[in-house]
């Protein structure tokens, strides 16, 4: 029984300063001032009295009292900490409005991406610095690219990116914000009358070019047709001119046995009358009055 209360003693005592009493002192001391702890990407800005006195943007646990001396106690409840984010942030600025050489009404789709390069900058010298880049973007885009060639602007995307970085970087470094990569994702037309127009066109030329190569086709195959044509039409009149001569050389080959002419001629004549249409009646040898008889006899 004492083993057990002994256990059930320490158990409750490591319970109790495990979870109550550790987080509770390190709470105070953070509350105090003693340390903080930084996060990746992360930045902490000190300020007191108006004055920045600090700036921690390595990742790990920082003691102050060795960074802000005797100033640590009284930041926190005097001052202020600012907690900024250094992480790589992306916008995407959609139908930017713009003109081509031509008058074409264009629309720019720009899509960038910043980071926070110095925290005392992006805290103290813009209000919204984030809305002012988009702003500065979007005014860069409009002023840099308007009055270009529409074959230009629908092809030259990677020089029109470049053109709008380079001038906006130098704006956006001065409010603590760094320009990262700028890419023109999308380049499309405004007006919706031009861009049925554009749609009409195209469907009659894909018209056109679908007539055309049925025309081709059959043109290649009325050529191909009547090339077979004449060419089985000589090659018949060869054989039709052929025909006589082979026949009559075999006719004459056959009429040099008269039995054997004979027999074929009786043959081809027994064909013709079976297959003629005509009514045959078989009499017998030497029945005269027979043959008269049916001779006599009503057709029908």
């Amino acid at each position: 029984m004492n083993a057990m209360l002994q256990f059930l003693i320490a158990a409750g005592i490591t319970f109790v300063a495990g979870f109550i009493l550790l987080p509770s002192a390190l709470l105070l001391l953070r509350l105090l001032g003693v340390f903080t702890t930084v996060g990746e990407q992360r930045c902490h800005v000190y300020v007191l009295f108006g004055k920045v006195v600090a700036i921690i943007d390595e990742p790990g646990l920082h003691i102050l009292l060795f960074k802000l001396g005797w100033k640590a106690p009284i930041v926190r409840l005097f001052g202020s900490r600012h907690i900024i984010d250094l992480r790589l942030d992306q916008e995407y600025l959609r139908s930017q409005p713009v003109n081509s050489e031509e008058g074409a009404p264009m629309g720019i789709g720009i899509w960038y991406e910043m980071y926070i390069s110095d925290p005392v900058a992006y805290l103290f010298k813009n209000t919204d610095p984030q809305c002012s880049l988009a702003a500065n973007v979007s005014n860069s885009t409009v002023r840099c690219l308007s009055n270009m060639k529409l074959a230009d602007m629908l092809e030259n995307r990677h020089a029109m990116s470049q053109t709008v970085r380079a001038e906006v970087s130098a704006q956006s470094n001065e409010w603590g914000y760094q320009l990262g990569s700028v890419y023109i994702r999308k380049v499309h037309f405004r007006d919706l009358g031009m861009i049925r127009q554009i749609e009409e066109k195209v469907v009659n030329r894909l018209r056109q070019v679908t007539s055309a190569i049925k025309q081709s086709g059959a043109n290649q195959v009325s050529i191909i047709t009547s090339t077979a044509e004449r060419q089985a039409a000589i090659e018949f009149a060869k054989a039709a001119a052929m025909r006589p001569e082979i026949v009559g050389q075999a006719l004459h080959r056959l009429s040099r046995d008269p039995e054997v002419s004979r027999a074929l001629f009786d043959i081809l004549e027994t064909q013709s009358l079976l297959a003629g249409e005509a009514r045959i009646t078989l009499v017998p040898p030497k029945s005269e009055r027979l043959g008269e008889f049916l001779a006599a006899l009503p057709t029908g």
